[in-house]
């Protein structure tokens, strides 16, 4: 059976100060152990996107701090510790400093809004004088 950690994760994404994120598919999910390391709404990284909004499905949990979204019609939902989440499509990712959460991700769902999302990182990221990993700036310019 597949099986994912963040010693085993295929892709280990770490922006200093802002996260550190551990991932892979493992069947037909991908799998995120997510650690946020500042507060940050996703808002500018879904430009192009229907709607400028996350359309991925996601199941999840989490472990410290909290995690949210923001949905179309301007509400959010905002998780705690020990709160499992069901997110539908049509939302953009909150981001709270100390928060560490595990979310499950259609695999095909998480491919597509990883090409609208990666190169507005970058974007992001030349913009506010964020050091990027070389390699993945590389992918994604």
């Amino acid at each position: 059976m597949p099986k994912l950690s963040k010693s085993t994760a295929a892709l280990h994404m770490g922006i200093p100060g802002y996260l550190d994120s551990h991932g892979q598919e493992v069947g037909d999910w991908y799998v995120t152990l997510e650690n946020t390391l500042a507060d940050l709404d996703f808002t500018p990284f879904y430009k192009g996107a229907p709607d400028d909004l996350c359309q991925a499905h996601h199941l999840g949990y989490v472990l410290k701090g909290k995690f949210g979204i923001r949905k179309a019609d301007g509400s959010e939902e905002i998780y705690e510790p020990g709160d499992a989440f069901v997110i539908e499509p049509g939302h953009v990712p909150l981001q709270f400093e100390g928060g560490e959460y595990v979310a499950f991700t259609p695999a095909a769902d998480a491919r597509e809004q990883t090409a609208v999302l990666m190169p507005n990182l970058v974007k992001y990221a030349r913009e506010h004088d964020i050091e990027l990993p070389a390699d993945l700036v590389a992918q994604f310019r």
